[in-house]
């Protein structure tokens, strides 16, 4: 079997017998444990004189190196998240272009496809994630490289008329042309690429969502990343910690509890979210007392001014809740701007009586996933998701509300605390079903597969895959 080497911004060595947090590493982990092979990409650090350092375990091959303080500002703070993450999400009356910062961007993918080459062995396939390296086969491709390469997009798609916003748009999608497969979350976002390809470019789409478009023939598809339910089953279950966090309630049962995990992103609708919980102690008196509110919002991107002000107006409503409603032995809102433990994060998912998941914008959002599967079979909470969620596509069980509704999900969450057992038994059974069918390793599996015959069926069908 060829190798598989994966390409990703960031890349942090994975010690056997470790939790991996995240989705990608699960995910990519076990594919490169498979396969063998590479994990290439930054390792989070800058430095004067970055050097490529190369750490081999078992048959995986770890290969990181730096960034200048210069190639960090204008690629990763730049046009990386300050242009691309706030258009990608809608946020335009956000995003910023600085022509430094694109050049900075392109600069630093060719770096980085520079230090790749050498390493690639004729027959490897290239898996490369997210929007920081959109360019980045078109870099191989100049340099020579025929291997196949696939791309996979964490984060939506916007439609064509958010997309041309970006004053480059054209010719930094002309670049992600240069992939033979490109992976999306949902259809929705697939749709939003044709779309562009169609309207902007005048590509064509022919069957099995084969595109043709800027001298190059590739195949775009959605492939809904997934969480492997059981595993996270277990290690809600097995976690022995304190799992309230706070007293009981009138009737001495302990208190609902209202759980949110996301990073401190102006994407995942928190200040919405906390407008919508007042709402809920507004409309619901019955509820005071017995309901607890627990946000963990980590840190993001804590040296740009938008994600500061965030959390500053997050510390501001949370007091302003609390100073409004709390008692001697009651907290409505419990906001931690910290990271916690996976093993304690699920445990706390698997008593919590609500998850509340509601961002204005988002690929997917394992969280989502995550807290349907720590739930207790016999005792499970209920899941209020926003439409805007790519989850949202999969987990139709839960409660769909929309973020912007500050009423609307106030009446959800007051039904969510209602629910009857057998009602949310329902639909807890019916969203496991699907986290099952469309798990981790499906989407890995069939993304490589798709990967790996690209080339083959470009071949037998006369198909110009690196015409350059």
């Amino acid at each position: 079997m060829s190798r598989l080497v994966v390409v990703s911004n960031r890349v942090a060595p994975i010690k056997e017998g470790k939790v991996a947090a995240g989705g990608l590493a699960v995910g990519v982990y076990d594919a490169l444990r498979e396969s063998g092979g590479i994990w290439f990409g930054w390792n989070g650090e800058t430095s004067s004189n970055p050097m490529l350092v190369c750490e081999t375990q078992g048959n995986i091959t770890y290969a990181t190196i730096g960034l200048t303080k210069r190639d960090y500002d204008n690629y990763y703070r730049g046009f990386s998240n300050a242009t691309l993450w706030p258009t990608f999400h809608y946020r335009v009356d956000l995003s910023r272009y600085l022509r430094k910062e694109y050049e900075g961007y392109r600069r630093v993918n060719a770096m980085l496809a520079e230090q790749l080459k050498p390493l690639l062995q004729p027959d490897d396939i290239i898996w490369v994630h997210d929007y920081h390296l959109i360019p980045f086969a078109d870099e191989l491709r100049q340099l020579g490289v025929r291997n196949r390469i696939g791309f996979f997009l964490h984060i939506p798609f916007p439609a064509p008329e958010t997309l041309t916003s970006i004053p480059p748009h054209n010719e930094l999608f002309r670049t992600l042309c240069a992939y033979d497969l490109l992976g999306f979350q949902t259809e929705v976002d697939r749709q939003a690429f044709e779309d562009y390809i169609t309207r902007e470019v005048r590509g064509v789409v022919s069957k099995n969502n084969t595109m043709t478009a800027y001298g190059h023939t590739f195949k775009a598809a959605a492939y809904p990343i997934g969480i492997m339910p059981d595993e996270i089953q277990e290690l809600a279950a097995s976690y022995k910690g304190r799992r309230h966090i706070s007293g009981r309630g009138r009737e001495g049962e302990p208190r609902k509890t209202i759980i949110s995990v996301d990073r401190l992103d102006y994407s995942k609708g928190l200040v919405e979210r906390f407008e919508a919980y007042e709402q809920l102690l507004d409309n619901y008196p019955e509820h005071h007392r017995e309901v607890e509110f627990v946000q963990i919002a980590p840190t993001s991107r804590s040296d740009v001014k938008t994600y500061q002000r965030i959390r500053q107006q997050l510390e501001t409503q949370a007091g302003h809740i609390n100073g409004r409603y709390a008692d001697l032995d009651w907290m409505p809102v419990h906001y931690l701007n910290k990271s916690h433990d996976r093993k304690i994060l699920m445990g706390l998912f698997r008593t919590a009586s609500i998850g509340l998941v509601t961002p204005l914008r988002d690929g997917m959002n394992l969280v989502a996933k995550e807290y349907v599967a720590s739930q207790d079979p016999q005792n499970p909470g209920v899941l209020v998701l926003s439409r805007f969620a790519g989850a949202a596509r999969e987990l139709t069980s839960a409660l769909i509300v929309n973020p912007y509704d500050r009423m609307g999900m106030a009446e959800a969450l007051d039904r969510a605390l209602r629910m009857p057992l057998a009602e949310r038994k329902d639909r807890w059974e019916n969203m496991m079903r699907v986290l099952r069918k469309q798990n981790l390793a499906t989407w890995r599996d069939d993304f490589v597969r798709d990967l790996r015959g690209s080339a083959q069926r470009a071949a037998a069908k006369g198909w110009a895959v690196h015409a350059l």
